[in-house]
Parts: C-alpha cells; sequence; structure tokens
C-alpha cells in the first residue's frame, strides 16, 4: 500500500497496484476498510467494501492489462473517492442483467451506494471512481 501526498483536505490517499485476478477484490477490500478507519469514517466500510468490490471486479473482468490501480482518497472532510485504473479505453457498459444471470449489476450497485460515480478517460485507459458521503457532508 502506498500512502500519497496529502489532498486539499491534509489527509493522504492511498494507493496499490493489484494483479487483475479476482484475488485482488479481497485486497482491495482491505485496503478500503483501512482507509476509512484511518480517517474515522468507519460509518462508509461497508458501502465501501461493496463498491470497491464492484469497481475491481469489473476491471478484472474486462481490463487489458496484467495489473490494475485502486486508489482511495479523501477530496472532502466527510467524502471518500474510490477509484480504480486499467489500460482499457472501453468505459463501463450499463445493460440490463436478465433474471438468471450472475452477473451485470455493478453499475447499478455503484450508483446506488454512492453519492456521484463516473469515468476519467486518461491517456493510456480509464478510472471508475465512485463517492461516498458521510454523515458530516449532508
Amino acid at each position: 500500500m502506498t500512502m500519497t501526498a496529502p489532498h486539499p483536505t491534509g489527509h493522504p490517499g492511498y494507493s496499490e497496484t493489484l494483479p487483475r485476478r479476482p484475488e485482488s477484490v479481497a485486497t482491495a477490500r482491505r485496503l478500503v476498510r483501512t482507509a476509512l478507519a484511518a480517517w474515522g469514517l468507519e460509518e462508509l466500510a461497508d458501502d465501501g467494501a461493496l463498491v470497491v468490490s464492484e469497481l475491481v471486479t469489473n476491471a478484472v473482468q474486462h481490463a487489458r492489462s496484467e495489473v490494475i490501480r485502486l486508489v482511495v482518497s479523501r477530496p472532502g472532510p466527510a467524502t471518500v473517492r474510490i477509484g480504480v485504473v486499467d489500460k482499457s479505453k472501453a468505459p463501463p457498459r450499463h445493460r440490463p442483467p436478465g433474471s438468471e444471470d450472475d452477473s451485470g449489476r455493478g453499475l447499478v450497485l455503484l450508483a446506488a451506494l454512492t453519492a456521484a460515480w463516473g469515468t476519467d478517460r486518461l491517456p493510456w485507459g480509464k478510472r471508475v471512481w465512485g463517492e461516498l458521503r458521510g454523515k458530516d457532508s449532508r
């Protein structure tokens, strides 16, 4: 895990490069929980774990590189942004899942759990992110 320089809130961000494998989902959940605990935002831990699980799972299934990058930052006092960077330039696509499908609900879950989410295009790929807001940000 890497700590980055402090953001305008005075809090460092956390990031880690992970192999693009299903096992990385558990590592990503631990990193998010660690960051939230360090910031005193444990109230966001369950939603944060679900959000990062969906983001990493999507990258594992669709990215084009051997690794992905998880970034957890704190753009506001009670706001946390969880992002996953990969080398695929294809934006995430919402497709309605069938009743028998085991997957396809990740973006619906992301939209339901986050205050905002989006995709940033990068020269080498993209960052898909979701923002969680704690009680003090409302």
